[in-house]
């Protein structure tokens, strides 16, 4: 399946921090959980359990304790993990992961216009699909939907289902969060 129908046909994505809100998601209806903890140690664990209640696992490569930027831990994670695919900021392991066939997802933080500009000027064209932090700014995410015809997912302050609607109003095709509260929207 297509990224693009993926995040379409799952616009709430489970963004986990820890193993008791991971083991929530698990039990949610929730399809897609993002990983943003974990060490060398304790990746493939997580990514088994996912995997075990049949749904979609992507880690957070750069939160992850004892791995870097470089190639080898994206074969670790494709050779030793059943994760689906990895989140980061860094462009060389996007590339690196869509060489070794994961979904990637190139995540952008935008707090000012000096970094909406840089970010609409980096967006690769090996990623999948873009994350923006915060997911509250609906003008940004019109002004990144309108230079890019990646999906894009919107993660960060988003507290409520007003905040859900807006976000995906403006043009997200999903919206990340670690509230088990918005899960349930």
């Amino acid at each position: 399946m297509r990224m693009n129908e993926l995040l379409n046909e799952n616009p709430i994505i489970a963004a986990v921090k820890d193993f008791d809100s991971l083991q929530e998601a698990l039990e949610s209806n929730i399809n897609i959980i993002f990983i943003l903890f974990g060490d060398i140690l304790s990746v493939s664990e997580i990514s088994k359990k996912i995997r075990d209640k049949n749904k979609i696992g992507i880690l957070h490569i750069d939160l992850v304790e004892g791995l870097s930027s470089k190639d080898v831990s994206i074969k670790f994670i494709k050779n030793n993990t059943y994760f689906n695919g990895i989140i980061s900021t860094k462009a060389n392991v996007i590339k690196s992961a869509k060489l070794h066939g994961l979904i990637e997802i190139q995540r952008f933080f935008i707090f000012d216009t000096i970094s909406l500009n840089n970010s609409k000027s980096h967006i690769i064209s090996e990623c999948d699909a873009i994350e923006i932090l915060p997911g509250v700014i609906p003008k940004v995410i019109k002004k990144i939907e309108n230079c890019t015809n990646k999906p894009i997912v919107v993660g960060g302050l988003i507290d409520n289902k007003e905040d859900v609607i807006s976000a995906l109003s403006a043009g997200a095709t999903s919206v990340s969060s670690s509230k088990n509260s918005i899960w349930k929207v």
